[in-house]
């Protein structure tokens, strides 16, 4: 190779070096651009999800902007977002906060908003809205075995103990159970099954309390022509049925059957607490036991009353956003709710309005006559209210005639 092609090959070799150094330089520069983008990114999505949650924080610090907005105090609002973390494995995300989930989840349950109105306030897409939704749900429905528990019989409820007007006639009682309609949506093809009492489709919810108003057994799903006394059956006997402790019973209207576990008030006998008067007072041992059980009773009517309150989701004033298995789930999560605030922050102003409501409803008994598949159970049935109203009326007769 002479001096010539030598100088050639050189040349060469130096300008595939430039051109690979070139090459890195370009590849380095692209490599940083896009950290430096990625980092400004990262920036910007924590620093929006602070921005949100502190606009949040901000708007509900008022107590009285909190409980219209989303029905609680903002302590019983931090406290609800801490345990859903602790205990519901609710997490926050890259552009959400936990805070921010679930005051969105609490805005549209007590509501009752749709999507686009949701979009306006927190500035999100309707896919996030929704995702968020359903997690927050699942989340709450992870607490039900903390607020949803079956009472075991083995005390007597305050509200009983504590009253001459119902201690020891009704010491073995541990709570009272009734149904609700709450309207559903559905397609066109299953609406008859699901229209019952209401001009719409409902859900019939089967639920049982106990006398401070929390929810300790519910039962939704159920098509709204389905009776109490058919869902009631149901509940005694499926895998995560209803339990009634040995010797304790529920307090039940008209409608259910009369059995050792369910005892019913006497039919064709004045029962509603309207009805009674200082002066129009019972008459006999069946009007006062009436009375007493209405009394006690009531408890249910008062919790339905609160919980619908509470969440217009399920307050039947409009058609839900929603179809029956997610309808269910958000009646499941109401109740669970309900059960938390209840003892954090039960709102005694909103207890007075559904107990002034209650108290101006012209209701009237039903008078469903019960089947008679189990004759010893509704005889046994009879035997504890009997007695039961025997003592009441005769400690009723020594005290007004004494």
């Amino acid at each position: 190779m002479d001096h010539q092609d030598r100088e050639i090959v050189i040349n060469r070799w130096f300008d595939l070096r430039r051109r690979a150094v070139a090459q890195l330089m370009c590849a380095i520069v692209y490599l940083y651009v896009r950290m430096s983008r990625k980092r400004k990114l990262s920036y910007s999505m924590s620093s929006e999800r602070e921005r949100v949650r502190e606009e949040i924080m901000y708007r509900i610090s008022n107590c009285e902007t909190s409980r219209n907005l989303l029905r609680m105090s903002p302590q019983t609002f931090l406290r609800l977002c801490d345990m859903l973390e602790r205990e519901g494995g609710l997490q926050a995300t890259r552009w959400s906060s936990v805070e921010e989930q679930v005051a969105k989840t609490i805005y549209i349950l007590t509501h009752n908003v749709k999507n686009r109105e949701v979009k306006f306030w927190f500035r999100r897409s309707g896919e996030t809205i929704s995702r968020h939704f359903h997690q927050v749900l699942k989340a709450i429905l992870e607490l039900e075995e903390k607020f949803i528990v079956q009472p075991d019989g083995s005390t007597v409820p305050l509200e009983i103990s504590s009253s001459s007007r119902f201690y020891p006639y009704f010491k073995d009682c541990v709570g009272a159970i009734d149904g609700t309609h709450i309207r559903v949506k559905v397609s066109a093809k299953d609406a008859p099954r699901y229209r019952g009492r209401k001009d719409y489709p409902t859900q019939n919810v089967l639920a049982a309390c106990t006398f401070d108003l929390k929810f300790t057994y519910v039962l939704a799903g159920w098509e709204g022509s389905a009776s109490d006394s058919r869902i009631i059956k149901n509940a005694l006997t499926r895998e995560d049925k209803l339990k009634i402790p040995q010797g304790k019973y529920y307090l039940v209207d008209a409608g259910f059957m009369l059995t050792s576990g369910l005892i019913t008030p006497y039919r064709g006998v004045r029962y509603h607490l309207k009805e009674y008067s200082a002066k129009n007072p019972p008459q006999n041992y069946k009007e006062l036991f009436n009375l007493r059980h209405a009394s006690l009773r009531n408890a249910i009517e008062r919790a339905f009353g609160v919980l619908k309150k509470r969440f217009e989701i399920i307050s039947n004033s409009t058609e839900p956003n929603y179809g029956v298995k997610a309808q269910k789930l958000i009646i499941f999560a109401c109740c669970i709710l309900h059960n938390y605030l209840m003892s954090a922050d039960p709102d005694e102003d909103l207890i007075a309005e559904v107990d002034v409501e209650l108290a101006n409803q012209n209701l009237s008994q039903e008078n469903h006559q019960p089947s008679t598949s189990d004759r010893d159970e509704v005889a046994l049935g009879g035997v504890i209210k009997n007695s039961v109203a025997h003592e009441i009326w005769l400690n009723y007769e020594n005290k007004v005639f004494a």
